[in-house]
Parts: C-alpha cells; structure tokens; sequence
C-alpha cells in the first residue's frame, strides 16, 4: 500500500452510498484499507450494498431527520466504528422545471436534505472526532443548470457550506473538501440521459467527449480522503471532463 493513500486502520462513513457514486467512494475507500460504514434510506438496501464492499457495514439513515443521524452516530459509538472521515453524498431531487414553479413542500425537502442534513451530518462527525470531511456537490453548485434550480441552490450552499467550515475547523487540524461532479451516469441523472437534445448539447461541451462514470468521482475521493491531501482543505475540485475549462 503506498502509504500516501494508506487508509488501513481508519474508519469511514459515506451516506447514500447504496448505488452510484456514494457506492463508489466506499468501495475506493475501502480498497485504500479504511473500514466503510455506508448509509441508505431502507437499512435493508444499505445492507446489500455493503456486503458488495470489503470491510463495509450498511446502515439506514435518512439525512433529512437529525434525529436519525444522530442516531447512527450513536450506533457507530456503540460499535466502535466512529469514523475519521465522513463522506456527504446523499440528496434529493423531487422536480424537474422552472425554480418559481416550485412547491413549498419541495424547495424544503430539496435543502432539508441536501443542505441542512449535510450539515448535521458533518456537526455529527466533528463532534465524534472526524478529522476529514468531504462533501459531493456537483458542477450545478457553480453554474445553476436549467431545470434543477432548487438543486442547483442546494448545492452552491453546500459549496458555501464546505468553505465556511473549512474556515472554523482548520485549526483544529479538520480538512474539508467538496467535489462538483459533472454529467455521471447514475440513476440520480436519469432525466438528462432521457433526453437526447438536453444530453448532446452537454457532451458537445466537454473536451474529453464522454459523460462520468462513478469511478471517475471515486479516485478523487480517495485521494482528498488521504494522506495525500494532507495538506488540502477548503478546496472544490471539479470532476467533469474539462466541461468548466
């Protein structure tokens, strides 16, 4: 193992990680030594996903209810797996059109658990001795994209989000880094892939010529994750293919 991206002996947490990218970054994390909790809405499907991981543990939480966050905090206490470094990926996107056609009910879900759950989870974290945070954003945090307004603002606070606690948590020696994924195929960017039109004229703009796949997101993870971002935080690397040059 070089040692540099040695994780061995260290305990993760990723949340929505039962398929897509989250799944990817634990099995990044895991390949890299570290013990991966992975959470799901339905502790069921965290379970199944984890059985597909070395060392991996699945767990159900949703990141909308702090008192079920706290919860599986409580849970890794118990068991002795409080992680060091905690992964924030679960999100929601309920809608799809115009930002002033969104209802009340969906712009609070939207940054319920986009927003205020990401940082309840890292509040969590810090409080049970996490010394690395990373939070996956997207590239709609930087550029809103048409269509997914409300996401787009959830995630340009997360982004906010990320910095300020870089800020404060420097000084106790915490990293905080944040990803902006561009177009990956997951089951979450379904409705771009649906739509030829919407699907080509973003391809055309990304000079490596393809969309994302999960791996893609998962080695950056692992190395902001690492001692080799040792020296790192408060940064926003951008995973799209050079869409953004």
């Amino acid at each position: 193992m070089n040692p540099l991206f040695d994780l061995r002996g260290t305990h993760a947490l990723v949340t929505g990680a039962t398929r897509g990218i989250g799944l990817a970054i634990a099995r990044a994390l895991s390949a890299c030594g570290a013990s991966v909790a992975l959470t799901g809405r339905q502790r069921d499907t965290a379970e199944q996903a984890a059985a597909t991981v070395p060392r991996a543990r699945g767990y159900g939480c949703h990141q909308g209810d702090p008192a079920a966050i706290a919860e599986l905090f409580a849970e890794l206490a118990r068991e002795q797996a409080l992680p060091q470094v905690v992964v924030i990926n679960a999100a929601t996107n309920p809608v799809l059109g115009p930002l002033l056609d969104i209802s009340a009910e969906a712009w609070n879900k939207i940054l319920q658990v986009n927003l205020t759950g990401a940082l309840e989870t890292a509040r969590q974290g810090v409080r049970h001795g996490a010394r690395c945070l990373l939070f996956v954003a997207s590239v709609a945090g930087l550029e809103p994209i048409e269509g997914l307004g409300a996401y787009s603002v959830s995630k340009a606070g997360l982004l906010g989000l990320m910095r300020a606690l870089a800020r404060e948590l420097g000084p106790q020696g915490v990293r905080v880094n944040a990803i902006a994924p561009g177009l990956v195929e997951t089951r979450f960017a379904a409705a771009l892939f649906a739509d030829p039109q919407r699907y080509h004229d973003w391809l055309r703009r990304v000079p490596l010529g393809r969309h994302g796949q999960p791996e893609d997101i998962a080695g950056v993870a692992a190395f902001l994750c690492s001692p080799a971002a040792a020296y790192l935080t408060g940064q926003t690397i951008v995973v799209d293919g050079g869409g953004r040059v």
